[in-house]
């Protein structure tokens, strides 16, 4: 019981200190992985960074509402390749649209794509 408390309350300050960002890493830390918001890379910074099962991925969360561009996949590519990550992206809430080209690429190349509702 002690682990479940001590996740709840990490799940309540990722919310209140990063939005977002935080509510998808408290999805991630919920289910056993150790998160880092905001890991750095010469191509910017990685939004949610995940080890879990001696794997490692690297997150984007997009929450526009709008299509996402490809060049933002293409970003999170070449920063998943720095870290030796498998990338994902994370759509959030109901904006977020793919179109069928971008789709495609993501299937491609292997990225994943999650979709998480909103709060």
């Amino acid at each position: 019981m002690a682990a479940l408390a001590r996740i709840r309350m990490l799940q309540k300050v990722l919310r209140q200190k990063y939005g977002i960002m935080g509510e998808v890493a408290a999805k991630y830390l919920e289910s056993g992985a150790r998160v880092r918001i905001g890991h750095p890379t010469r191509h910017g910074e990685v939004h949610i960074l995940v080890y879990k099962d001696g794997a490692r991925y690297a997150i984007e969360v997009f929450s526009e509402p709008r299509t996402v561009p490809r060049e933002v996949v293409e970003n999170l590519l070449r920063k998943a390749k720095l870290l030796n990550a498998k990338p994902i992206l994370v759509l959030y809430g109901d904006g977020p649209k793919l179109s069928e080209d971008v789709y495609q690429f993501c299937r491609d190349q292997g990225v994943k794509i999650r979709r998480m509702k909103a709060r």
